[in-house]
């Protein structure tokens, strides 16, 4: 398994190899390359989000547990959904829907399957620690001095990047956006709260970081952020019917907010490995796990 502390943007080369996979050879089911011995190559392709990694590590060991091979992709998510809709890779482990990746699955919704909601009310926003006294994105000008004026972000493609440009504009918020990474941001809010200092930083649920410290969202009465998403599984078109018992396991597959943030912890902070940190963490779970197997 790749180190799930490298939470590296994917790189040009890393997206330009999946567009390259996904114009080579007959786009056949991987199923139909099956061997005597498993029972198929599932293709997992997965965005370099942590929630997004640590279920397709677990996927990974899973899926091999049940006997098939797993091959696994990590690129942007314009490609993944590109490659998915042709049928080249099999599942694009998390995709957001309604709002985050409403503009991919009006361009690619047709060619592709949702196999599962493997997470409820998922949302993006400002988050700040709990100690902070402000509860709502429409003070942040009182406290500006407190926060050094500054909001800590990630990548600057990012969706939650472009709605924290909206809120600035649209709450006439008088601060500076910070571009940096997912493990810079989450640095900067460590070393904030470790002295207890206001910070606020872009965010998304589910995180490990909600798993780690006492956290809230600010409140977004102008609705930028948008609502609840949901997290789901999106499979090429035929899926289903190639890999039936794959696809009903992905439809049973369900976290709550408690679940995916200690999968994501385990990852976080295991010094043994991820393959001994994912199999800690699925015996800790096995009643969860045996709950998504077929009965």
């Amino acid at each position: 398994m790749k180190a799930l502390k490298r939470y590296f943007a994917p790189t040009l080369a890393a997206c330009c190899a999946l567009f390259l996979l996904a114009g080579c050879g007959d786009p056949k089911p991987a199923g139909d390359s099956a061997t005597a011995t498993d029972k198929g190559t599932i293709r997992l392709a997965y965005v370099n989000w942590s929630e997004g990694v640590a279920v397709t590590y677990l996927l990974d060991a899973l899926l091999t547990d049940m006997g098939y091979t797993v091959k696994t992709t990590m690129a942007d998510a314009a490609p993944i959904y590109t490659s998915v809709a042709e049928g080249q890779q099999d599942v694009m482990v998390e995709t957001w829907l309604p709002t985050t990746h409403k503009s991919y699955y009006e361009q690619f919704g047709s060619r592709v399957e949702l196999i599962s909601t493997w997470f409820e009310d998922a949302k993006i926003g400002l988050v700040v620690p709990k100690y902070v006294e402000i509860d709502s994105i429409e003070q942040l000008n009182d406290v500006k001095a407190a926060f050094k004026g500054k909001l800590t972000g990630i990548d600057a493609g990012a969706g939650v990047m472009s709605c924290t440009d909206d809120a600035i504009e649209q709450y006439g918020l008088d601060y500076t956006l910070i571009t940096s990474s997912g493990p810079a941001m989450t640095a900067a809010l460590k070393g904030a709260i470790d002295k207890n200092e206001a910070i606020a930083v872009t965010g998304w649920a589910p995180h490990w970081k909600f798993a780690r410290y006492e956290l809230k969202f600010l409140d977004d009465p102008k609705g930028v952020y948008g609502g609840a998403e949901k997290i789901q599984s999106a499979a090429r078109k035929g899926f289903s019917e190639d890999f039936p018992e794959v696809a009903a396991f992905f439809g049973r597959m369900k976290f709550n907010g408690t679940e995916i943030g200690s999968l994501m912890d385990k990852l976080e902070t295991s010094t043994q490995g991820d393959e001994k940190a994912i199999r800690e963490w699925i015996s800790e779970n096995q009643a969860l796990v045996d709950s998504w197997m077929a009965k």
